[in-house]
């Protein structure tokens, strides 16, 4: 469910089976489950020394079916975007329980759970005390023990990969970011890194006003909210046709549906501008042709959407002094756009075509990829370098000081007797959040494995 349209997220799943038998948990938390479950067996009743913070009377307490609140919360400042929420209601509601020999006993009726909806921003200012958490939970502890592992694992690697990409679309001035992080990781991660992307996506559009359309690059990255993997062509293919990027492009035209867009990787003979122009002037012929037969499809596809700029860091384009950057770098994006603007001048336009060959240049859009990030597309903007749209990559996953993005679950109040008492480790403390909601994990009946 997320801030935007209230609706419950119906596209995921996971390794239900593996979460009941533990294989994701810590392994402490299994022993912890064990305990439990051996001190309800026993008929064990509490026989320490009881706390001062707890005025009551604890020798009647049966420890193994302890009915406690469990709450989760980030410690990523200054703020998250909250991402992944649904996927641990999801583990939650088949999840809860235990074996009773080889059956699973499902208990997720029993439990009383509050949650956010994905998409909020959750600040922190570094007092873990002081904290808003995004889920709370109520039960038998020893029924949801062990899924604390998974719970903040999924919510951590959602949140962080949102959180990472809204800072980057803050700075993009609402340019479209492609995200390319899939060959950088495990595949299984997919599906909630290109949620946490496109949930970032949604949250710049509501605080902006913008339509930002989401782009990935594989299908599996859009498993959880419908979406499809985008792109054009590798390097790869450019060798295929022994280097020649144009002749490339016109069989990739020739090839793919219309609705698939047409950009040239333009580096391959490290020479950018030449094989830019090259492309364009191979489209060029077949639109026009299209253009005057009035042929709108074929227009399209000999529309040349775009130039990608991916030039190595440890390269310096051709088009460039010898005294000039490497990599791709704002004085290339600059003499690429140039370029394109005046291609229609060296090809032999008629006159009554000339208005219609320059807007076709001018149209072709510039993306830049290979090395970027949030500090080099605000730079980049900064300096109002002529890019359309950026592709970023690893930086997506960064989990340092700055970006780590981790969630605690602390059990902070027990309930003796139908009454609440505090319970919380030194340095914690229940929390409260007005942006909880009750959960009826119910909704997630279809799942059911």
């Amino acid at each position: 469910m997320t801030v935007f349209d209230h609706q419950r997220n119906t596209r995921i799943n996971m390794d239900f089976a593996g979460l009941r038998r533990g294989l994701y948990s810590d392994k402490y938390f299994a022993n912890v489950v064990d305990v439990l479950r051996a001190a309800q067996a026993s008929g064990y009743r509490f026989a320490g020394r009881r706390p001062r913070s707890l005025p009551v009377d604890l020798s009647t307490v049966a420890v193994g079916d302890l009915v406690v609140e469990a709450q989760v919360f980030t410690r990523r400042a200054p703020y998250a975007l909250i991402a992944g929420v649904d996927a641990a209601l999801a583990m939650l509601r088949h999840g809860t329980g235990y074996w009773h020999d080889d059956t699973f006993v499902e208990t997720w009726k029993s439990l009383d759970v509050e949650a956010v909806e994905d998409g909020v921003l959750i600040p922190y200012a570094g007092q873990p005390d002081q904290v808003r958490p995004v889920l709370k939970i109520r039960g038998c502890y020893r029924d949801f023990a062990l899924l604390e592992t998974p719970i903040l694992g999924v919510l951590a690697r959602a949140s962080r990969i949102a959180t990472n990409v809204l800072d980057v679309l803050r700075v993009s001035n609402g340019k479209p970011i492609l995200f390319f992080p899939a060959r950088f990781d495990l595949p299984e991660v997919q599906a909630v890194d290109g949620y946490g992307y496109w949930l970032a996506v949604q949250a710049y559009n509501h605080e902006t006003g913008q339509s930002t359309k989401p782009a990935v690059s594989t299908d599996q990255q859009g498993a959880w909210w419908g979406g499809h993997g985008g792109g054009t062509i590798p390097h790869a293919l450019i060798a295929a046709f022994f280097g020649d990027t144009a002749e490339a492009m016109v069989a990739f035209a020739t090839s793919m549906p219309v609705h698939v867009p047409r950009y040239v990787l333009a580096d391959f003979n490290n020479d950018t501008v030449g094989d830019a122009l090259a492309t364009a002037a191979a489209f060029w012929p077949h639109y026009q042709a299209a253009l005057a037969a009035g042929d709108a499809a074929g227009q399209r596809r000999w529309t040349l959407d775009g130039v990608r700029l991916d030039t190595s860091l440890s390269v310096r384009d051709i088009s460039l002094g010898d005294d000039d950057p490497y990599g791709v770098n704002e004085k290339l994006v600059r003499v690429v756009r140039a370029a394109l603007d005046r291609a229609w001048e060296s090809w032999n336009i008629p006159d009554h075509l000339r208005d219609a060959a320059q807007t076709y240049c001018q149209n072709i859009k510039i993306v830049v990829t290979g090395g970027f990030n949030a500090e080099r597309i605000a730079q980049f903007e900064r300096d109002r370098v002529p890019v359309d749209i950026y592709g970023v990559g690893s930086s997506l996953l960064r989990n340092d000081s700055a970006t780590n993005t981790d969630f605690t679950m602390d059990v902070v109040r027990v309930q003796i007797n139908g009454v609440w008492y505090d319970v919380p480790k030194v340095g914690r403390m229940p929390n409260a959040n007005p942006d909880l909601q009750p959960v009826n994990l119910g909704e997630l009946d279809q799942h059911d494995r």
